[in-house]
């Protein structure tokens, strides 16, 4: 069953029969089991022109993929936790070169990873403490256990410095993440981190109420996300997608089941990767973002601060900054703002795009980005992991680029 939303395009300069190859790409995913279902959305000057459901949302079910089928969003949490940041930023809580040692002392006289391994290594005094900027940007020096590139990994997974999974509070976790050591001087290298999950601690800090209450009344409701929640209610679980990953024979092999997920109780906030969400909700946010903040007279943002977020922070690209690739994306040519990867030059990228274009995605191979010169915001939404399986993501981009015809 597809589920299909037909736009005429012609008033938004995009081809309808060059959009149909989208529908014929989705298509041919799911016919050769690459993916049990997935749902795309183009849309360009405020108008949706293709929002295409294909495939299941759940094979042991039958269950068919639709536009309100909730899916594990992952990373594409932590934009939404760099806004609700930056929603205090304007407020005058701090500023973005301040040490975060202001509100959280545990940081203080971090030691930074020098050699050896894990149970006898050798480390030297950070130069000076991870800053806001730092943190949005993935410069603290903070990692991610599951990345398995450097001994402090290995750390993080010994010590259980997990947001998806820890059974304590998210000050609890933060804690135990400033007793390890930083994997690169702060400010020095982009790396891939827990900088949002403690992001989100900041926000509970600063504002004296719960991440998770903050960003629901705060963000989330404002805007109309009526799905987007950190776990599935009850009455919500017959929309919840099943969780994939390629089997050996290139099939599929089921990784949670959506009536036995560990998202049906609440749980631990992760600012990092811990939302559901559906198509129509993140359509939302990412319309607000195109709006420079703003959404149907609600204003969550100026437009300078979202003007300043999507502008390339770091020194170079992120390939400069030591991170050359991740998931199945080149970082040549693509810089990182607050809380969004930038393209800076799509000839480097070696993938049609725009400068200024703001993107990220999700473990379970979901993706979005924002196009301010197209006014054009794209959304991938799927279920599969590691994200890094197919290049779906690349794919599309070039897909919904070429149906651009004004």
């Amino acid at each position: 069953m597809n589920i299909d939303v037909r736009i005429p395009s012609e008033d938004l300069g995009l081809s309808a029969p060059r959009l149909d190859r989208i529908r014929d790409w989705m298509q041919a995913l799911v016919d050769q089991k690459k993916l049990a279902g997935l749902m795309t959305v183009v849309s360009r000057r405020g108008e949706v022109a293709l929002m295409h459901a294909c495939g299941k949302a759940d094979l042991a079910r039958d269950k068919p993929m639709r536009p309100d089928t909730i899916f594990r969003i992952y990373s594409m949490t932590k934009p939404l936790t760099s806004v609700a940041i930056m929603m205090l930023y304007e407020e005058g809580r701090f500023q973005l070169d301040d040490p975060v040692t202001r509100f959280l002392p545990q940081f203080r006289n971090m030691r930074v990873y020098v050699s050896g391994a894990r149970g006898k290594y050798d480390s030297e005094p950070a130069q000076r403490d991870i800053t806001f900027r730092d943190l949005l940007t993935h410069t603290s020096g903070l990692t991610y256990g599951f990345m398995e590139a450097t001994p402090v990994d290995a750390m993080y997974r010994e010590a259980g410095v997990d947001f998806q999974t820890a059974k304590g509070s998210l000050g609890d976790v933060v804690s135990l993440a400033a007793t390890m050591p930083l994997i690169a001087q702060p400010g020095s290298e982009w790396n891939y981190s827990i900088s949002t999950d403690v992001l989100g601690y900041l926000v509970e800090v600063i504002s004296g109420r719960p991440f998770g209450e903050f960003l629901h009344e705060r963000l989330i409701a404002p805007l109309g996300m009526v799905d987007t929640s950190f776990h599935v209610p009850a009455d919500k679980i017959e929309r919840f997608a099943a969780n994939y990953g390629p089997d050996e024979s290139g099939g599929l092999k089921l990784i949670e089941d959506p009536q036995k997920s560990r998202f049906l109780t609440p749980r631990l906030c992760s600012g990092g990767g811990g939302l559901l969400s559906t198509a129509a909700d993140y359509m939302r946010f990412c319309q607000m973002m195109l709006n420079k903040g703003e959404l149907e007279g609600v204003r969550l943002l100026g437009r300078k601060t979202v003007e300043l977020m999507t502008r390339n922070h770091l020194d170079g690209d992120m390939a400069d900054m030591g991170q050359p690739r991740f998931s199945e994306s080149t970082y040549t040519g693509i810089g990182f703002g607050l809380g969004f990867s930038v393209m800076l030059d799509p000839a480097r990228a070696q993938i049609l795009g725009t400068p200024g274009e703001y993107a990220w995605g999700g473990a379970a191979s979901t993706a979005f980005w924002i196009d301010p010169a197209e006014e054009m915001y794209v959304i991938l939404l799927t279920q599969l992991m590691p994200s890094s399986t197919y290049p779906i993501r690349r794919e599309l981009r070039v897909l919904s680029y070429q149906a651009i015809v004004d």
